[in-house]
C-alpha cells in the first residue's frame, strides 16, 4: 500500500486528489514534545478518512529522558482521545535529532539511552498500538528495534528498503498535484 505522511507544514491537502493520486493511508503527525500541538492533526485524519483512506500517526520527541518520553507519550494520547480519531495504523514515536535539539541540550548519543526512551514511549502509550520512526542510520545505530517488538518504519530516500519492517518512507519528494509529501510503502 502506498500513504505519505502529513503534518501542519504540508498546509490545507487536497484529500480527494491524494486518493485519486493512489494513495491508501496517511500517517498524521499529533504534535511534537510534551507541548507542541499539531494544529491540523485533527483536520488531516477526517480528510483522509473522508477520502476513504486509512491513517496512523506520529509523534516527533523532544524527549531527552525515558521521564520526558512518559509525558510526551500521554501527551499524544490526549491529542488523539481529544481529536476522537480512530487510527487504523500504530502510533509512531519518532526519536530522530531532525532540528539538533537534542545534541544542543547535551543528549547523550548511546543505544542504550536511546533505546529506553522509546521503550518508555511506547510502554506509556498503551493500549494504543506503537511502533517506532527514524532513519535507517538512527535504527541500525542508536536504537535496538528488534528488541523493542513493535512496528518499525524505516526512513530510507533509495531505491530499496533495507530494513523491511512494518513500513518504509522512501522518499521526501512524493508529488501529488503540485505539492510534495512523503511517500510511504506499508508492507502488507
Amino acid at each position: 500500500m502506498k500513504g505519505i505522511d502529513v503534518s501542519e507544514h504540508n498546509g490545507l491537502i487536497d484529500w480527494q486528489a491524494v486518493k485519486n493520486a493512489g494513495i491508501d493511508f496517511a500517517v498524521c503527525r499529533t504534535g511534537s514534545g510534551k507541548s507542541g500541538l499539531d494544529k491540523s492533526f485533527q483536520r488531516n485524519v477526517e480528510g483522509a478518512h473522508e477520502a476513504g483512506l486509512i491513517c496512523g500517526a506520529y509523534h516527533y520527541s523532544y524527549a531527552l529522558t525515558p521521564a520526558d518520553a512518559i509525558v510526551e507519550a500521554h501527551f499524544c494520547k490526549r491529542i488523539i482521545h481529544e481529536a476522537g480519531c480512530l487510527l487504523e495504523l500504530p502510533v509512531f514515536f519518532d526519536m530522530e535529532d531532525g532540528d539538533g535539539y537534542k545534541l544542543r541540550h547535551g543528549f547523550p548519543v548511546s543505544r542504550k539511552h536511546i533505546t529506553n526512551i522509546c521503550r518508555a514511549f511506547l510502554d506509556a502509550i498503551k493500549p494504543l498500538n506503537c511502533g517506532v520512526y527514524a532513519s535507517y542510520s538512527w535504527l541500525t545505530n542508536y536504537i535496538d528495534w528488534q528488541s523493542l517488538a513493535c512496528p518499525v518504519w524505516n526512513a530510507q530516500w533509495s531505491r530499496h528498503d533495507d530494513l523491511k519492517g512494518f513500513m518504509w518512507q522512501f522518499t521526501e519528494k512524493l508529488n501529488i498535484g503540485g505539492k510534495y509529501f512523503d511517500g510511504n510503502i506499508l508492507y502488507e
